[in-house]
Order: C-alpha cells, then sequence, then structure tokens
C-alpha cells in the first residue's frame, strides 16, 4: 500500500490563511500525474507555523480530496509526546490511512527516550505509523538497532522515512528490521540507491514540482529497470538540487507559484527567496523542464 512516489504536499496560504483551493487543486494534480500516495503537515507542509485548527484542516481537506485513491500519511508528529498522541488520534478519526511521526526534535531524547516516545503513541493509537528520522531538523538520529526494536516490537510501526543520506545507515536499517519494513527515502537525490538495497519508495519534495517524472522514476525501481532509473535520476537531479538552495519549501512553493499553480507565500520565520534563487528556478523551470 505504501510505496513509490509519496509527495510531502506544499501547503498553499492566502492572506495569511490555508489557500483551501490551490491546496484541492494541487492534490488533485499531483494524482493526475501518477503519484503513489500524499503527505499533509509534513516539513514540506510548513507543519511547524501552523495552529492546531490549520492541522486539522489540512489534513480533513487532503483526506477528502483525495476519497481513497491513493493513501494519506498525515503528519502528526511533536516533540511532545502527549501531543503527538493527539495529532495521531484526530489524524486516525479524520480518515488518514497512516501518520508520519517525527522523532522528538529539540529535547534531544536519549535512544531510549524515542524509543518510549513511539511506544506511548503505539499503546495510544492503532493506525500504522512511519518514524521520520531527520538529524538535521531533530538534532538525533534514530539509529538503526532503535528502528529495528520499534519495527520487532511496536505492532503499528510499519516503516520510516529515513532522511538521513546516508546509505550506510539505510543498509542497516532494512538489514536488522522484518522483512515486511516500509523504508522510505526521505531525500529525493538518494531515491535509486534506497531501492537497490532494498528501500520501497520516497516521500518526495521534488514531486510537488514534477510529479510525473518522479513517480517514473519509482516505477523503473520497482520493475528493476535500473538503466531508465539512473537516466530520471540525473534528469532530476538539477530539479532536486534547485529545491534546496534555500531553506525547504521556499524553493517549492516559488517554483509552484511560477508555475502557477499557487502562491510563494510563506510563513514566517520562512521568508521570500533572493532574487538570485527566483531567477535561478525561472531559468531551471523554463529550459531544462519546460515547465514554465
Amino acid at each position: 500500500m505504501f510505496h513509490g512516489t509519496i509527495t510531502a504536499l506544499l501547503t498553499p496560504f492566502k492572506n495569511g490563511t490555508i489557500d483551501e483551493e490551490a491546496y484541492r487543486a494541487h492534490i488533485e494534480w499531483q494524482i493526475e500525474q501518477g503519484v503513489n500516495g500524499v503527505v499533509p503537515c509534513g516539513t514540506t507542509g510548513e507543519s511547524a507555523t501552523m495552529t492546531h485548527a490549520e492541522h486539522e484542516s489540512v489534513i480533513r481537506i487532503c483526506v477528502d480530496q483525495v476519497k481513497g485513491r491513493v493513501p494519506v500519511i498525515a503528519g502528526a508528529g511533536s516533540n511532545n509526546t502527549v501531543e503527538a498522541v493527539s495529532l495521531t488520534r484526530f489524524a486516525k478519526s479524520a480518515g488518514a490511512d497512516a501518520v508520519l511521526l517525527i522523532s522528538p526534535y529539540y529535547n534531544k531524547p536519549t535512544q531510549e527516550g524515542i524509543f518510549q516516545h513511539f511506544k506511548a503513541i503505539n499503546d495510544e493509537v492503532a493506525i500504522p505509523m512511519f518514524v521520520y528520522n531527520v538529524p538535521g531538523r531533530t538534532g538525533s538520529n534514530v539509529l538503526p538497532s532503535t528502528q529495528a526494536r520499534m519495527a520487532r516490537e511496536l505492532e503499528h510501526v510499519v516503516g520510516c522515512k529515513e532522511a538521513t543520506a546516508n546509505l550506510v545507515q539505510v543498509s542497516d536499517i532494512i538489514e536488522q528490521c522484518p522483512e515486511d519494513f516500509i523504508l522510505l527515502s526521505g531525500d529525493d537525490f538518494t531515491v535509486v540507491p534506497t531501492y537497490s538495497v532494498g528501500g520501497k519508495g520516497v516521500i518526495s519534495v521534488t514531486s510537488n514540482v514534477a510529479p510525473n517524472m518522479m513517480a517514473q522514476l519509482t516505477a523503473a525501481c520497482e520493475r528493476g529497470d535500473y538503466a531508465e532509473a539512473r537516466r530520471l535520476h540525473y534528469a532530476l537531479e538539477p530539479l532536486n538540487r534547485a529545491m534546496f538552495i534555500e531553506s525547504n519549501p521556499i524553493p517549492c512553493k516559488t517554483a509552484l507559484s511560477l508555475m502557477g499553480r499557487m502562491s510563494a507565500d510563506v510563513r514566517l520565520p520562512l521568508c521570500a527567496p533572493s532574487d538570485k534563487t527566483v531567477e535561478t528556478l525561472k531559468t531551471l523551470l523554463s529550459s531544462q523542464y519546460g515547465l514554465i
């Protein structure tokens, strides 16, 4: 159920509020372009600057628009375990198929603390859970041994989004976890090598902008056509790099704005991109990808 290209959805804003019309249109376009799933309220969706009411609204809208056509993996994480339980409970009630739970940030828990955080959520809410490991944002790394312990001992932990870009760690997690554990790349740059060692897909930023190309790439990996996967990997690399020339989701949202799909508005402390970034994106989207 959870595989292939899963888009970490942007959240469009207009006049400081959620632009529901643009959000629904973006979700619909993603499905039309062949993605295999969507993630509302992840990092790319600017969940960190949403109120609880907005967070719930974004998940509700997404589930309603998708209407069961692809899986919805709702962002429900927090560094406050009680809050993460509450958000997870809401995601289940709203009809999400699974939740994406970031490991606790700022607190810098031990590996035991990380395990106990996920155990508390697992014990309170029965819904498939993906552990989101992104040390660059959390300040701590969920080690392969901890991932394997959760996979064995926590019945609702079905996989992880591994965003270390560390292929040794990716391999170690897959080696140590049960065969049905679903490892998804959290980095658009590492999709092909992650598949090659047993990964099942990607939670992608780039697919917001080029959903069909990323969907073709993961489909090629899944049918074992690595020649085609490599071709698409290198074709996408300039766009992958461009998505991170400033903090995500600034470049991604700017690109969608240039494509006429949503406003480029982001919430403070994120801010508008530099003129240089805008020009770089214009050139790339126009000359190399024909998207504007």
